[in-house]
């Protein structure tokens, strides 16, 4: 399939995401919300991937949302349009912010780990964008920045939720307020990015043998993984604790451990069963 901010492929069991658009410093226009949500489900819902890798092109990550998308050209002219646009403003911008904020929290929600490779600026949508993912790698001359602040905006599709769960809550602050650069090195310092790399082409080779390792082990393990380190995050020790005893009761497979016991012991690729095809609405 053909998309106008993507391009997709599928190798080894390891989904690229690519941003396509670097002329445009890959910012995020009205598809781009749209396609990568319908790329994210399909990836998942399919059992196309055990992993999947975000990156870009071009100097830089993304420049963040296209401010056109905020010129609203569908109101009819004529007084009573014009009123009732005025009225209903904040029910139409906040049904818009909501099915923005579902476009990355379907990163979030997938079944496989996503690993996000940042070059250059990750800038304001940038940072909504990644920090959904399950882990982050950057190059040396990587940065984010919260710019919504500099153009008279909150952030709101989703950076200070994850953000503040991420890294310290002053260091957000701080970013939040002043809008500055975090560089590459000072986001790995705060445990914000994993790794970082001296270049782009280093960075892509590194992520992929990562993603490789992700994609060896069983899917089942890793889906639990996923959803064990998602919920303790957001729920109280004592709650996490349940829910993995819970699922594990339900989901712990003993031919998976046995394979993976005897692939580790035969040195040998293990034989696991894919994830079920996900019911999708």
């Amino acid at each position: 399939m053909t998309y106008q901010c993507f391009d997709v492929s599928i190798t080894d069991r390891i989904a690229h995401v690519v941003l396509n658009r670097p002329d445009k410093r890959n910012n995020m226009i009205r598809a781009f919300w749209d396609e990568l949500p319908r790329i994210i489900h399909d990836i998942d819902g399919q059992s196309r991937a055990r992993v999947i890798v975000i990156s870009s092109t071009g100097p830089h990550f993304s420049s963040g949302i296209d401010t056109g998308m905020f010129a609203d050209n569908s109101i009819a002219p004529g007084p009573d349009a014009q009123r009732a646009a005025r009225l209903q403003h904040g029910a139409r911008f906040y049904d818009h912010v909501l099915d923005m904020q579902r476009t990355f929290t379907a990163l979030e929600q997938c079944r496989i780990p996503v690993l996000a490779a940042i070059q250059g600026g990750c800038i304001g949508g940038g940072v909504d964008l990644v920090t959904a993912c399950d882990m982050r790698y950057a190059t040396e001359d990587a940065f984010i920045t919260i710019f919504e602040t500099n153009i008279g905006m909150t952030a709101d599709v989703g950076t200070f939720p994850r953000l503040v769960k991420l890294i310290p809550e002053g260091i957000v602050r701080e970013l939040a307020y002043t809008a500055r650069r975090m560089p590459a090195r000072e986001a790995q310092a705060c445990g914000l990015v994993n790794r970082v790399f001296p270049d782009h082409a280093t960075m892509l080779a590194e992520v992929m043998a990562i993603a490789r390792d992700i994609a060896s082990k069983a899917p089942l393990a890793v889906y639990g993984c996923k959803k064990m380190i998602t919920y303790a995050r957001d729920h109280g020790t004592a709650d996490g604790l349940d829910y993995i005893g819970i699922w594990n009761a339900s989901m712990l497979q003993k031919e998976e451990i046995q394979e993976a016991i005897r692939a580790n012991a035969e040195k040998r690729a293990g034989d696991f069963v894919e994830l079920p095809p996900r019911a999708m609405r």
